[in-house]
């Protein structure tokens, strides 16, 4: 998949002009791509302009504009992009009650280790990013990548084939 690069970026004016088209124009890509896994983590899968539309709204927010820091802010969020022969997606646990965030985050403390794809007759254990869990201590965003083989890369999208997503935490 293409990564971000420089010459994609629109300058502050311009962004602040496109915003909120982009902005549309992301949620109702990311609709398609988003996916509940129960009642309280949600994958929502990754590629160019959700890559994109994240690096602007970044750069936007904190106002950054000296290049060397968009430069930095770009290879940040490239990371999220798959490559060859995997998918990659941000989990998103959902908690909204801000009293019980902390307590209801550390019962899924391990997740990273009961993460699967199915596809087709083959199964495949998610990737996390390192450092956003720990044994004491869990982040409500992770980010994941299933490495496939390239067989299953190649019938993915291929209609009939099954698909399977599943958390196999025991809470």
């Amino acid at each position: 998949m293409r990564k971000v690069r420089l010459e994609d970026i629109a300058g502050p004016a311009r962004y602040a002009e496109m915003r909120d088209e982009f902005r549309r124009r992301i949620i109702e890509l990311k609709r398609n791509r988003r996916i509940p896994l129960g009642d309280r983590v949600t994958l929502v899968f990754e590629n160019f302009d959700t890559v994109l539309f994240q690096t602007q709204e970044m750069l936007h927010v904190e106002r950054i504009t000296d290049l060397d820091r968009v430069r930095e802010e770009i290879d940040v969020y490239n990371q999220l992009l798959p490559n060859e022969n995997e998918l990659s997606a941000t989990i998103l646990i959902e908690i909204t009650d801000k009293e019980r965030i902390a307590t209801e985050l550390n019962k899924l403390i391990g997740i990273d280790e009961h993460v699967f794809m199915r596809v087709g007759d083959e199964t495949f254990r998610a990737t996390f990013e390192p450092g956003r869990s720990t044994e004491e201590k869990l982040s409500a965003v992770q980010y994941v990548r299933f490495p496939l083989s390239p067989s299953a890369a190649r019938t993915f999208g291929e209609p009939g084939t099954e698909v399977e997503i599943r958390v196999e935490h025991p809470r």
